[in-house]
């Protein structure tokens, strides 16, 4: 994991369509604001708790930012925090990692597991 990395959560079936496909058009809340919302590391967990709350089978996605370039905008969103938004499908090729969301002990959610 790297500053150049962002995350997004994802139901199973955006799951698999993103592995089937080879690219994520962006969940219902992304085409109606017309970007992927990603968050960063610490920013994570507020996200799924705010976003995803009771909601199970989700998957965390890793994604390098530095692989999309200037579709890529840092804007600002909740309580004036700068959140990465992609303007763009988000294809697969640019996820570095991916698996089942897991909490920590302490509650917060951990990034996926490479290698």
């Amino acid at each position: 994991m790297s500053d150049a990395t962002a995350f997004k959560i994802l139901t199973a079936d955006q799951m698999a369509a993103l592995e089937a496909d080879g690219s994520f058009a962006g969940a219902p809340v992304d085409l109606s604001d017309g970007y992927i919302h990603l968050s960063t590391i610490d920013q994570l967990t507020e996200t799924a708790d705010k976003h995803f709350a009771g909601q199970t089978d989700l998957h965390v996605a890793e994604v390098d930012l530095d692989a999309l370039g200037d579709q890529v905008k840092w804007e600002p969103s909740r309580g004036g925090q700068l959140f990465p938004h992609l303007y763009g499908p988000l294809p697969l090729n640019a996820v570095v990692a991916y698996g089942p969301l897991h909490r920590a002990d302490d509650g917060r959610v951990q990034p996926p597991v490479t290698g």
